[in-house]
């Protein structure tokens, strides 16, 4: 359904730095930097970070998460150990189990440092 997903950032460094540790416990490999934007390609789609094109400051979505899929629970706290090792900020609950209308899932939220929220997901067998 996507191409690909993009997020403001103010310090290219710093999210670059990150997002290369968090992406990297999901085996996606560094960034390329493409002057004010940073890129991460997989076989399912592209995920970049760039400085906004318009010269405002970044800002993140109000309501707004940005999630990827894990393929167990251990991943998804590799994840958010990373994330909060590189800069960012746990928020909801505590990494772990949520039942809900689609089943189990094993979930791990963080705010990055510019405060976009994203989120580790491993769906859990029935």
């Amino acid at each position: 359904m996507f191409s690909h997903i993009m997020i403001g950032t103010d310090d290219l460094e710093k999210a670059k730095a990150f997002y290369d540790a968090v992406l990297g416990t999901l085996g996606v490999a560094p960034a390329f930097v493409d002057g004010h934007r940073i890129f991460y390609r997989t076989p399912t789609g592209v995920f970049s970070v760039s400085k906004p094109i318009n010269g405002e400051p970044a800002t993140p979505a109000n309501g707004g998460t940005i999630g990827f899929a894990c393929t167990s629970p251990e991943q998804a706290d590799a994840w958010h150990a990373a994330g909060v090792a590189n800069g960012g900020t746990t928020c909801e609950a505590p990494p772990g189990v949520r039942q809900g209308g689609m089943g189990k899932l094993y979930l791990a939220y963080l705010r990055d440092p510019d405060g976009n929220k994203i989120c580790a997901l491993h769906r859990m067998p029935a």
